[in-house]
């Protein structure tokens, strides 16, 4: 009794208040609700074209996403009208770009920083070069208006990740030039067309990121070709017929396991045998005369120690 009672004391002594912070509370009322949710937002803005004039936010789109199905959740967009009507062209310079008649009659940022304060912040920020532009325009029009900026969670720069893991193969790290790669059509430069544009280039790419990684050898350009598949450089640009094809290789129409065979690991795989394939019958013959001779008379390790006859 008197050890049980000094063991407590002694656990009560150890035992230590660990303060959780805010951040650390926010993030596991996250975790029980589910994962956070990922917003693709996109700005667009004036060009500054002389010495001293700045960027001005003329338009906000975002989308919320569900990370586990990258489905849209939810949408906004707005035109925002500067403070400076003049940063805005009289005449697009792009198809569906902005005018200053657009803006005219827009709200300005300061009537609209509650929403996109709400869409924003606690959530897993994404875009395309969010972090070199669009994160530092929203700091500096919350700074304007003396509020707190939103924050994120996470950071999902597509143009970072995609340099680094699909690279350069649409010619340049554009978003214009990533959706043309794909066929997905014009980027019309609107904030809400360019960030479900965004998404949808990632799905792409990630597709084929996905596809390369579970066949490395065929997918990724470092093939040194297989004599069981036919590729375009090896024809010539020709592919053989469908007689042609059916006579050199027939088609695979279906994979059958067995439990005793080996896994199909590649195509064309033959293993290699230190015998001649001919001689297999007489290599089944010579087993089974050393087995009746070896059974009830010798040990098998007699029957191994001689097993190099069979292969001669």
């Amino acid at each position: 009794m008197v050890m049980s009672l000094n063991l407590h004391k002694s656990l009560k002594r150890k035992r230590q208040v660990v303060p959780i912070t805010d951040f650390e509370m926010e993030a596991y009322n996250s975790g029980k609700e589910g994962m956070a949710e990922i917003v693709f937002f996109d700005l667009e803005t004036n060009v500054p074209n002389r010495a001293g004039q700045r960027f001005w936010i003329l338009e906000f789109g975002a989308i919320v996403v569900c990370p586990k199905k990258l489905v849209e959740l939810e949408s906004y967009s707005t035109l925002i009208r500067p403070n400076d009507l003049s940063v805005a062209s009289l005449k697009p310079s792009r198809c569906d770009g902005i005018t200053r008649a657009a803006v005219a009659n827009a709200p300005s940022f300061e009537q609209v920083a509650d929403k996109i304060f709400t869409i924003l912040n606690g959530r897993v920020w994404a875009g395309h070069n969010i972090q070199r532009f669009d994160c530092i325009r929203i700091k500096e029009a919350f700074a304007e208006l003396g509020r707190p900026a939103p924050e994120p969670v996470g950071m999902i720069d597509s143009l970072g990740v995609l340099t680094e893991k699909f690279g350069r193969r649409a010619g340049n790290m554009k978003m214009a030039s990533l959706a043309t790669y794909f066929g997905l059509g014009q980027q019309k430069h609107r904030s809400l067309d360019d960030v479900r544009m965004n998404l949808e280039v990632l799905k792409h790419c990630a597709t084929v990121l996905f596809l390369e990684s579970s066949l490395p050898n065929l997918l990724n350009g470092k093939s040194q070709g297989s004599p069981t598949i036919m590729t375009r450089s090896r024809t010539n640009g020709k592919f053989p017929s469908r007689e042609e094809a059916s006579r050199k290789s027939p088609p695979i129409t279906s994979i059958t396991y067995q439990r005793k065979s080996p896994p199909i690991t590649s195509i064309g795989y033959q293993r290699t045998v230190p015998y001649t394939r001919g001689s297999l019958g007489k290599v089944t013959e010579s087993v089974r005369n050393l087995l009746c001779k070896a059974q009830g008379k010798q040990p098998l390790n007699s029957l191994l120690k001689h097993s190099h006859t069979l292969l001669r």
